[in-house]
C-alpha cells in the first residue's frame, strides 16, 4: 500500500455517516435504562428496608453491627442502641452500624 491509499482510507474512515447521532443518543439513554434497572433501583429498595428495619427496631429483636457483632437489642434511644451480648455484658451502638440478622426468622 502507498501512502495515498492510506490517506484515502483513513479519511473515509473518518467521514460521519449520515444519522449516527440519533443512533448513539438512543445507545446512550438504553445504557443509562439498563443501568437504572438492574444497579440503581435494587440498590435502593434494599436501602429502604434496611432504613425501616433501623426504625423499626423493639426490645428483643436480634441484630448484627457491621463489626461483626451479634446481640440482642435492650434498649432503643434516638441514635444509639443498647445490645446485649453476652449475660450481663451490654454496648451502646449507633443506630446506622446496625443490620438485621439473618437467622432470626420473624
Amino acid at each position: 500500500m502507498n501512502i495515498l491509499t492510506i490517506f484515502l482510507l483513513q479519511a473515509n474512515a473518518a467521514a460521519p455517516k449520515a444519522g449516527g447521532g440519533y443512533s448513539m443518543l438512543i445507545v446512550l439513554v438504553l445504557i443509562f435504562v439498563v443501568m437504572w434497572l438492574f444497579m440503581i433501583r435494587p440498590q435502593k429498595k434494599k436501602q429502604k428496608e434496611l432504613d425501616e428495619f433501623r426504625n423499626n427496631l423493639k426490645r428483643g429483636d436480634k441484630v448484627i453491627t457491621v463489626g461483626g457483632i451479634y446481640g440482642t437489642v435492650d434498649e432503643v434511644k434516638e441514635n444509639k442502641i443498647l445490645i446485649e451480648i453476652d449475660k450481663d455484658v451490654k454496648i451502646f451502638v449507633d443506630k446506622s452500624s446496625l443490620v438485621k440478622d439473618p437467622s432470626d426468622n420473624k
